[in-house]
């Protein structure tokens, strides 16, 4: 599979690196509009590459995306000093506009993964620009949120995160949705798993673990600046899903067509994601809390969505 990542940053760069480590992808190219960093963090990712797998990393012009199966957006600009989120939205839109252009062009059957922030606003932008069907304009969502829920309640329960069935929904973001109700620790519901072990969730164990989601982020940002590492593996394992038709389920952002009332927004919710990309998606089942604010997520984002000009 040839992969290529538009935007050779901290995020593009951490992607590619996940993905030639694991040995995803036999070839991944990357591009920037600041060439030099493109073949400088190409270099040093090849030079990883010897120890653990035969991955082909290079860096390229749009042209050298020719025949990728999945392009990475990772592009986009930063918020200037008293700028509106509004205005940030427009000037990464038409960003967006001239690449999402060029990456069609070089490679037109290529699965678009969006990784640039705010990214189910990216999302919605992606798949109007490009005319694609939303199965193939995957944003990467709460996949993060999703891992960082199932650590969090794997640590409390002593069980291994891989054991934990959980998701976040809605926005990557402030009004994303923990879904308590359907969350397993294997077969079994989470409460009903720690009442069994002694470990019941009190009220404050609920709310430290919603906080270390939630705030997972500015936690990290004021620590080093950003975060990258970890979507940057979320973003090699949504590949990987497409790569190998993995049929996995992953919390990922697209356009949904109705969701607890709200029609035509990018969110996430559950999607079986395969070498076609979007294969189908899961509507969780909620309690009434969990509905309404998802509810409230899904107005939030298609209220910012539609008030951006392209």
């Amino acid at each position: 599979m040839k992969v290529g990542v538009v935007g050779a940053g901290m995020v593009g760069s951490s992607a590619a690196f996940a993905l030639a480590l694991l040995g995803i992808a036999s070839e991944i190219t990357l591009v920037d509009r600041n060439s030099d960093l493109a073949v400088a963090q190409a270099e040093d990712i090849a030079h990883a590459v010897p120890f653990h797998s035969h991955t082909i990393v290079q860096a390229a012009g749009y042209d050298g995306l020719s025949g990728a199966d999945v392009v990475i957006l990772a592009a986009g600009v930063s918020q200037k000093p008293g700028e509106t989120r509004l205005a940030l939205l427009e000037r990464n839109a038409e960003v967006f506009r001239q690449v999402v252009a060029e990456v069609l062009k070089a490679a037109p059957d290529a699965i678009l993964l969006i990784a640039t922030n705010p990214v189910d606003i990216m999302t919605d932008i992606t798949f109007r620009l490009s005319g694609l069907p939303a199965s193939r304009v995957i944003g990467s969502g709460t996949i993060l949120d999703s891992a960082r829920f199932r650590s969090l309640l794997g640590r409390h329960l002593g069980i291994s995160p891989q054991s934990v069935h959980a998701h976040v929904l809605g926005e990557h973001g402030d009004s994303e949705v923990l879904a308590w109700s359907s969350a397993q620790a294997g077969s079994t519901p989470v409460a009903s798993f720690a009442a069994q072990i002694g470990k019941p969730f009190t009220d404050e164990v609920i709310a430290a673990i919603d906080n270390g989601v939630r705030n997972a982020a500015y936690k990290i940002i004021n620590g080093k600046g950003s975060t990258y590492y970890g979507i940057g593996a979320g973003l090699a394992r949504i590949v990987k899903a497409i790569a190998g038709d993995r049929r996995e389920l992953l919390s990922v952002s697209a356009m949904t067509r109705d969701i607890v009332g709200v029609t035509d927004v990018a969110l996430s919710i559950p999607r079986v994601i395969g070498s076609a990309g979007i294969v189908t998606e899961l509507i969780p089942e909620l309690n009434e809390a969990e509905a309404e604010a998802l509810n409230r997520s899904a107005t939030l984002l298609k209220t910012t969505a539609t008030a951006v000009q392209i």
